[in-house]
């Protein structure tokens, strides 16, 4: 049986943030593990923790093909069966360019396709199942049942260190005094969300030890200007692949509303998110409405000045002192997030995408 041979490209940086890569390195991690090969074709710029991830998992970077024509031609040049394609910046013509030449293609979306033509479509979003069967959305335009859409959270794509911490079940109600709070955005929080939520957290006036995932030098000047309360301790922590160890011993994690909350889910994280851009809108929706975390709003409203700041911070922060102080809403959450998310997604991805190439290793 001949080797898989599949490449990925995506981009990442301290302005795009790391989530392209994140779920293109799990699904690389599980090509790994059937033996493949996996070569990454996109620009690494300025993460170091992202590069290293990369690097000790034995997967080359290459300079990324932009245009439909090098896309093509990278495929060929590498000999690739399949590519995955995780972007919002390339010509969506390139998908079907490679699909002409002969290449498996796989396209991660969140809910726009902006018009690709993939052999297969991945949105991992919660709700996307029920989502893309609306007329004119990705089954409406493919024709329903014709097994190209992988939709819902079944789908989602978690790195190995992330599957290997998941509990063998939700979390207890506990009560503590002094919760353990985790606060990260991302591999960069390119937004610099983690300001503002710092000073809602401990606006709360709760004690608790806050833990804040620091992405860049200008994160953490913020934060030094941050005095904690009484009760109140404040660390910055450089990203770490000990996330998953960190995630699992707090009480409860602020976050994004993005890549990361299958990560939490999965892991019975009580969780309260936050949509610090616009593409994250609809599956915080969908995630706040059904019980899986708590909704703190959306950043810019969060970070305004005046009374439409005010006003929002005050009623995240209202949501953030009840969860503080209900181990019973922190169990509840934990139970529909860990339910919802098994940790298998990426595995049927790759059956997917190995099955389309006529190599199907497992």
């Amino acid at each position: 049986m001949n080797t898989p041979r599949i490449g990925l490209r995506c981009d990442a940086g301290p302005r795009r943030g790391v989530g392209h890569l994140v779920r293109c390195l799990a699904l690389g991690e599980e090509f790994l593990a059937r033996g493949a090969t996996v070569e990454l074709f996109g620009t690494i710029e300025r993460v170091g923790w992202a590069a290293a991830q990369l690097t000790a998992r034995g997967i080359p970077v290459h300079p990324g093909p932009d245009t439909p024509e090098e896309l093509v031609e990278a495929a060929r040049t590498h000999r690739l069966d399949a590519m995955v394609l995780d972007s919002y910046d390339l010509d969506p013509a390139g998908s079907g360019a490679l699909r002409a030449a002969g290449v498996t293609t796989l396209t991660i979306v969140d809910g726009d396709t902006r018009g690709q033509d993939a052999d297969l479509y991945l949105d991992q979003n919660f709700g996307a199942d029920t989502a893309h069967a609306v007329p004119g959305t990705v089954t409406g335009m493919l024709g329903t049942g014709d097994g190209r859409l992988l939709a819902g959270t079944g789908y989602a794509l978690l790195r190995d260190s992330v599957i290997a911490a998941r509990p063998p079940a939700p979390r207890a109600a506990t009560s503590v005094g002094r919760p353990r709070v985790l606060a990260f955005f991302g591999g960069t929080d390119a937004v610099g969300a983690a300001p503002v939520l710092t000073r809602v957290l401990l606006g709360t006036g709760h004690p608790m030890e806050l833990t804040v995932v620091v992405g860049r030098p200008e994160i953490e000047a913020e934060l030094e200007e941050v005095t904690p309360g009484r009760g109140q301790t404040l660390h910055p922590v450089p990203p770490t692949d000990g996330l998953p160890a960190l995630i699992g011993a707090a009480d409860l994690v602020v976050s994004a509303a993005g890549t990361s909350t299958w990560e939490l889910c999965c892991l019975g994280a009580p969780s309260a998110l936050v949509c610090v851009v616009d593409n994250q809108r609809e599956s915080y929706r969908r995630v706040v409405a059904h019980g899986l975390a708590a909704g703190l709003g959306e950043l810019p409203e969060l970070a305004a000045a005046g009374v439409t700041g005010r006003t929002a911070r005050a009623a995240a922060a209202r949501t953030l002192r009840g969860l503080l102080t209900s181990p019973r809403r922190r169990a509840v959450l934990s139970a529909r997030g860990w339910a919802t998310v098994d940790g298998q997604g990426r595995a049927r991805v790759a059956d997917a995408v190995l099955s389309r190439t006529g190599v199907l290793n497992r």
